[in-house]
């Protein structure tokens, strides 16, 4: 058996255990939220957010005089995106009276263990039964949205929809947010889009640089893990890598990616367009613009490459400034900036690694130093997160919270 077989279904095992070592709906979903100096983090029980219950049936939580307030759907929860929106909500200190799980005719009728909220029968979707809802999280395709997102917030009675797909993206009427950076847009809109993973990820980073120094241009290079396709992604890699090492296939089949991802690389996400690049990397492009209000021509480029590890999305940054970059002041920004964990020692040996990262909130930013092609006028960095997390799920569940802060999100049904 090759050294370098044996190191990467290590690394892979590795970062499996990280990912899954323990369900998002145990006993162990502590809050995490920074200390006001940004130095340190303080451990938040659930207990110290969740309403104190009598007894949980069917996703209710069973009221007294500290009643949770919303209704909550979630469309698509038996996905990999939907079952760590109910990890979320688990954790979050949205107030939720009662969860409700809508899926396919296949799913209806089944049960979930949703942790807090109790075993909750799976609901066949319905617009009007969506609708009865405060807030509708979509985890499905875009066709899906497209079809019912519309209709199930349209009117006054209408539900809030967090879509966590790309259909409505790049819709100038239709806010696409993240909560740190622009959450007041969901003051606008009862429909909001949740960003691409890979852009989400990067702007966590970039934002607070961005105040500081003035983004000019923006060059990326994305390393994307096997779980950006979904669970039949990380089912052929971990496969795929079994069936080399066992010594039964040379080459790995490949039926999800278009090469075969054991042992390999491959630049080559989402469909090429014609310009040359990819579908997943002008995502990255028109939605830094978007978010940041950076302007049509803002300049982005993105590489995206998929790599043989199971989560966490990796990005390499580079970035030209209009202002003199001060790297102390950067790091300081970083350090203190919501949803950012520095982890930038060289010395140690600490920076940011998909092992640490997966399963994790915050999003790791390190290696950053001055840039020699740009010099004073420029930054690079490293930067790695969770994208089913950050990039998916925890960034829809906190567009909730934002709109529950600012009053746009509002309960039909009065505790």
């Amino acid at each position: 058996m090759r050294f370098n077989q044996i190191t990467a279904l290590l690394l892979a095992v590795s970062s499996a255990n990280n990912a899954y070592g323990f369900s998002p709906l145990s006993p162990r979903s502590a809050f995490l939220s920074k200390s006001p100096s940004g130095a340190t983090f303080t451990l938040r029980s659930p207990s110290s957010f969740s309403a104190t219950t009598s007894g949980i049936a069917n996703g209710k939580l069973r009221k007294t005089s500290l009643a949770m307030s919303y209704t909550v759907g979630v469309v698509g929860a038996t996905g990999a995106v939907g079952k760590e929106i109910v990890g979320c909500l688990n954790k979050s200190p949205l107030d939720v009276s009662t969860l409700r799980i809508f899926g396919s005719e296949r799913s209806a009728k089944s049960t979930r263990d949703a942790g807090k909220f109790g075993t909750v029968e799976v609901e066949l979707f319905d617009v009007a039964k969506a609708r009865e809802c405060d807030v509708v999280f979509l985890a499905v395709s875009g066709d899906f949205s497209l079809e019912h997102a519309k209709a199930i917030s349209d009117g006054d009675d209408g539900a809030v929809v967090i879509d966590n797909s790309s259909a409505f993206r790049y819709d100038k009427d239709i806010p696409l947010v993240i909560p740190e950076i622009n959450g007041e847009c969901t003051k606008t809109s009862k429909l909001i889009a949740n960003p691409n993973c890979t852009t989400a990820i990067a702007l966590m980073a970039l934002w607070p640089l961005h105040k500081l120094f003035k983004l000019k241009s923006v060059l990326m290079s994305t390393y994307q893990a096997a779980s950006g396709a979904g669970q039949p992604g990380m089912d052929e890699l971990k496969e795929g890598t079994r069936a080399v090492l066992s010594g039964e296939r040379d080459v790995a089949e490949n039926k999800i990616f278009a090469h075969p991802l054991p042992f390999n690389v491959i630049p080559h996400i989402d469909k090429f367009q014609e310009n040359g690049y990819t579908k997943e990397e002008m995502k990255v492009t028109w939605e830094c613009r978007k978010i940041c209000n950076l302007g049509d021509d803002f300049p982005v480029s993105c590489t995206a490459v998929r790599i043989p590890t199971y989560r966490a999305h990796s990005e390499t940054i580079v970035v030209q400034t209009e202002k003199p970059v001060d790297i102390e002041a950067a790091r300081k920004a970083l350090e203190e900036a919501p949803g950012v964990k520095l982890m930038d020692d060289t010395v140690k040996e600490i920076y940011p690694m998909p092992l640490t990262a997966a399963g994790q909130y915050d999003v790791e930013v390190g290696r950053i130093r001055k840039s020699l092609v740009f010099g004073d006028y420029g930054i690079e960095l490293f930067v790695v997160g969770d994208q089913l997390l950050r990039g998916a799920a925890l960034n829809a569940v906190l567009v909730a919270e934002a709109m529950q802060e600012n009053g746009s999100l509002n309960s039909k049904v009065v505790a």
